[in-house]
């Protein structure tokens, strides 16, 4: 079992070496739709909607692994040659202010409006009750997250551990989208 592991990860390697915008986001649209799938089986889903999968691994594989190729890239640029924990810090504070807040407003965005389908105006509103909330949450979170990623993994799998701990982010932020749905439904 162990030699199947191994090779498989050193074909990885090599696709992340040779092709690493393609091999990240591929991953992401992977690691985004199996988040989804346990979001479903854990909201109560008794059959998976293989649809909202698939919406989930489109924007994995056409914002959420191409965003974090380039994002990396740049704060690499950005803090050329710099190390130590004060890089580390401003590098983890400025993808907070920036990155961060777009990052979930464009989730919360898609999700009402491709995933879920809804009406511009209704998913507005969502949003705008809810995003305070998930932002506030988002920056007790990520800060811890973006410390680790940028202080020991090497940039070629900051995405990868990024998105790996993203699919758990992203199973918080459907449960939180749901519940919402639910209520609303309740009421």
């Amino acid at each position: 079992m162990s030699d199947k592991v191994n090779d498989a990860w050193n074909k990885y390697l090599l696709q992340l070496k040779l092709h690493p915008l393609r091999t990240k986001a591929i991953t992401s649209s992977v690691l985004v739709g199996f988040s989804d799938a346990v979001a479903q089986k854990i909201s109560g889903a008794k059959k998976l909607q293989f649809r909202r999968i698939l919406l989930f691994m489109l924007y994995g594989f056409a914002y959420s692994g191409p965003f974090g190729h380039y994002l990396h890239l740049l704060m690499d640029k950005l803090f050329k040659g710099k190390k130590g924990n004060e890089t580390v810090a401003k590098k983890v504070i400025l993808e907070q202010i920036t990155s961060s807040p777009w990052n979930n407003f464009f989730f919360m965005m898609y999700y009402g409006l491709v995933i879920e389908g809804r009406p511009l105006n209704i998913v507005m509103n969502k949003v705008k009750n809810d995003y305070p909330a998930v932002q506030l949450m988002a920056w007790k979170f990520w800060p811890i997250v973006g410390w680790v990623n940028y202080q020991y993994m090497p940039l070629q799998f900051r995405v990868l551990f990024h998105n790996f701990v993203g699919s758990c982010w992203a199973i918080f932020l459907n449960l939180k989208a749901r519940s919402s749905v639910a209520i609303i439904k309740k009421a």
